[in-house]
């Protein structure tokens, strides 16, 4: 659905992108993650022909969004952090502009307009002026309008910000019910958001990619933290050391007669069984064997750090 490649951006001597590349697939739900300023909303701007990259190409669903920007924006719904509605008209009046403006006309309009009222739960509010809805409503409404033409893929940009907790939860309720049926990229700077919401996720930091997995596999740790009483620690640590797939071992800590050590794993190594092998035959009393995944939170902390752990 999107292919991204080698796309940079500059504004003047300022590098917005500086050359990134992913693909997203049919029905894929992508969290574009990243800091403030980290080029998320150009990298969207490009995606949907509000702006022209430098250099590199895009396409979506198939169209180049430089040579072929009309057929890329039929297939898109675009919401952008703040929703252009229009605070004097009517709900039912912006749905109908909107549907007019995409080229729907007549029952195919109003049948299209009620069916996203209802996606968006709007129904009870069609007639209410839309300057007179909270701003949780009124990104509903800029919701019912992105998904009128019933695009292939729904482009959100920071769709939460400013919301309440209820209206958070409701806007998140609705993210998840349009995945069911298309590709959603959604871009924010809250870890929550995409953990709620996302299958997988796109970190950028200042201009580049920093990690490109779906959320299991980026959360899944490569360490192992277990607690044993063994007669010897130096030993155990040594032992613990020799086996296959274990980078390096750290005694962290020490409870009475229990020693608390810490694995660093090669990449695709689950050495579990082989730890808990090791302890029945030297009889290491063992206490505790767990994985250290981390949250979605600790990556992104040790991407912004640029932890070459995390990177490689």
């Amino acid at each position: 659905m999107i292919e991204l490649h080698d796309v940079r951006k500059s504004y003047g001597e300022l590098e917005a992108l500086k050359g990134i590349s992913t693909s997203i697939r049919r029905g894929e739900v992508v969290g574009l993650l990243g800091p403030n300023g980290a080029g998320k909303t150009t990298a969207m701007k490009i995606l949907v022909g509000y702006l022209l990259p430098s250099s590199g190409s895009a396409r979506v669903a198939g169209y180049d969004v430089v040579v072929e920007p009309l057929e890329v924006q039929r297939r898109i719904g675009y919401l952008p952090e703040n929703a252009p509605v229009y605070g004097e008209m009517l709900v039912q009046e912006y749905l109908s502009f909107t549907a007019e403006m995409r080229g729907l006309d007549g029952d195919v309009a109003r049948r299209r307009i009620l069916h996203a009222a209802e996606q968006c739960n709007i129904e009870d509010i069609l007639s209410r002026p839309i300057g007179q809805l909270s701003k949780g409503y009124r990104q509903r409404v800029g919701l019912a309008a992105a998904i009128l033409h019933e695009p292939e893929l729904l482009i959100l940009d920071e769709p939460t910000v400013g919301l309440d907790p209820n209206q958070i939860v409701e806007v998140r309720d609705l993210i998840r019910r349009m995945g069911r049926t298309k590709t959603v990229l959604l871009s924010t700077h809250i870890l929550p958001e995409v953990e709620a919401t996302c299958d997988r996720a796109v970190i950028l930091i200042d201009g580049r990619i920093r990690a490109d997995q779906r959320l299991e596999e980026l959360t899944h740790s490569r360490a192992l933290s277990l607690a044993i009483a063994p007669a010897d620690p130096g030993e155990a640590r040594r032992e613990l050391a020799a086996l296959d797939g274990v980078r390096s071992v750290e005694h962290v800590s020490t409870d009475g007669r229990f020693h608390s050590f810490r694995l660093r794993l090669t990449a695709e190594a689950d050495v579990a069984e082989s730890v808990a092998g090791l302890a029945g035959r030297r009889g290491w009393p063992l206490r505790e064997l767990r994985r250290d995944d981390r949250t979605l939170e600790q990556v992104f902390r040790e991407l912004t750090g640029m932890s070459a752990e995390v990177v490689a």
